[in-house]
């Protein structure tokens, strides 16, 4: 059970794509979620630095290097923080015409603003190591 309620919860969003990363954002920040969204890996390192986050969301690939890798690091900056690495799309609109206007297939299927909520949910109960 977690020990805070969402809107006491605060996740940081690292996805280097602007549209994608504000489209999760949006979704968060509506479920109560306190979101610092950012680009780069330095920008997250300022942020954590600022306030350490109950949560880390990362795509596979952060400027270039992997998703990984920058977890990781990051990690080492706030070893209390639970990691998620989401290497899908959210369905939402705006990515969906995005994708046909560019003719681009997307494979697999995006998944749902509640599938992702429910993940973070879960994470996010679990209990905290290094705090």
């Amino acid at each position: 059970m977690p020990d805070k309620s969402p809107m006491e919860m605060t996740i940081l969003l690292l996805v280097s794509e602007p549209l994608v990363r504000v489209v999760i954002q949006e979704f968060l920040e509506r479920a109560g979620y306190l979101v610092m969204a950012t680009g780069d890996l330095g920008t997250a390192v300022d942020r954590i630095g600022e306030a350490p986050p109950d949560l880390l969301i990362i795509s596979p690939y952060v400027e270039t290097i992997t998703g990984h890798q920058a977890a990781m690091y990051l990690q080492t900056r706030c070893p209390s923080m639970r990691i998620l690495m989401v290497a899908g799309l959210l369905a939402d609109d705006r990515l969906q015409y995005r994708a046909e206007l560019d003719k681009v297939e997307i494979f697999p299927k995006p998944f749902t603003g509640l599938q992702l909520l429910d993940k973070v949910k879960a994470i996010l109960s679990q209990p905290r190591e290094g705090a």
